[in-house]
């Protein structure tokens, strides 16, 4: 049975005879205070997630002019909107006059946005076009009045803004990277569309779910895979490509044909992660997004989309259909070790994590993040 799946081409080659395993990052150990401390946590929402670019939706889900998203975490809110031309323009949901939010949620086919406070108007870009009684303001308090500006790029049919931009700012190809572009890219998600997106509310900090999709360690006892799996999982091979990373990971099924083409996208699963959050579970047939948006320092939207293949046949989409139901079983496992991980985060028996040479994502993952607040 034929159905859409990428193929490493003339990439890379990411395991097999010749490739590292690990890149020789050391085994290392994080404080639990990482996890818990409400001061870095503030740190975080202000020196990462309002300086790095973030997956806030799919392209496609705003195909007209005026048809438009509102995406909210860490205390931000922000529009997205598709603008007459075709482009997209991105500001922060919040009315200039007295800090409403303007905009309640998404919608379709907007010509202009209105405060339902006082009737402030704004258009597409967030510039202030209306305000009643507009003479009994001073002309300073609304010459060239506007929601800050959020920057909006496109790239895998996803949306991705950078909540604080200034000039000097990396692009999202920068941001990217060559490495994971020419990799991830091969997927083709802008020719994909969502089977479906689940939310969780998760009572953890965003790292602890960051954590826990990027090491291949705990699929026995997890998810209790068979053994011959376990035993084909050490073969992984993980990269870091500066702030992102990815990992190969071989299943006992597709081993041999792993082995025989090198084709590490055609055969078996990928994981890919674009700091600081945004995880690429990658099957050759379908893709997940696994997503921990931050809420608070021990609160986290966890969302899990589903993306299949546009030109796949009716029998392809059978066959994911079941695949993605097996797999949020996965996913619920998962679910149910972050609650676990919460039951701890305030005992005094919870002092460090410690990473071993394989889980070498997460320390490269937390030695950025340190990096980025200090």
């Amino acid at each position: 049975m034929e159905f859409p799946r990428p193929s490493r081409g003339d990439g890379p080659l990411r395991n097999g005879p010749g490739v590292p395993q690990t890149p020789g990052t050391p085994p290392s150990a994080v404080d639990a205070a990482v996890y818990t401390d409400p001061a870095r946590w503030e740190r975080e929402r202000e020196r990462i997630f309002r300086r790095s670019w973030l997956i806030v939706g799919r392209e496609a889900d705003l195909p007209a002019a005026g048809d438009h998203l509102v995406w909210e975490g860490h205390g931000e809110t922000i529009v997205v909107v598709r603008k007459p031309e075709g482009s997209l323009a991105g500001f922060h949901n919040v009315c200039q006059h007295r800090g409403m939010r303007l905009v309640p949620g998404g919608g379709a086919g907007a010509r202009r946005f209105t405060c339902g406070w006082h009737g402030w108007v704004y258009d597409l870009d967030g510039r202030v076009v209306g305000v009643p009684d507009r003479e009994d303001f001073a002309g300073w308090q609304l010459d060239g009045c506007a929601a800050p500006p959020v920057a909006v790029d496109t790239w895998g049919g996803w949306i991705w803004v950078w909540l604080d931009p200034h000039e000097g700012m990396p692009s999202l190809a920068e941001w990217l990277g060559p490495e994971i572009a020419g990799d991830l890219g091969r997927y083709r998600m802008e020719t994909m569309t969502v089977l479906e997106r689940k939310v969780y509310d998760l009572p953890v900090n965003w790292k602890v779910v960051v954590d826990g999709f990027n090491e291949a360690y705990h699929i026995a006892a997890a998810h209790h895979v068979p053994p011959e799996d376990v035993k084909a999982a050490r073969e992984s091979s993980f990269f870091t490509f500066g702030r992102n990373s990815m990992m190969v990971v071989p299943l006992s099924r597709t081993l041999p044909q792993l082995r025989a083409s090198g084709d590490h996208q055609g055969t078996t699963i990928c994981h890919y992660v674009v700091f600081p959050n945004s995880v690429f579970n990658n099957n050759p047939e379908h893709i997940q997004l696994f997503q921990p948006v931050p809420l608070a320092v021990d609160r986290t939207r966890f969302e899990c989309w589903e993306l299949v293949y546009a030109d796949g046949d009716a029998d392809y989409r059978a066959w994911v259909e079941r695949a993605w139901k097996r797999l949020q079983v996965i996913v619920e496992q998962d679910v149910h070790v972050f609650a676990e991980v919460a039951a701890t985060r305030a005992s005094l028996g919870w002092r460090r994590n410690l990473f071993s040479e394989r889980e070498c994502k997460l320390t490269a993952f937390h030695a950025h993040v340190e990096e980025l607040i200090s």
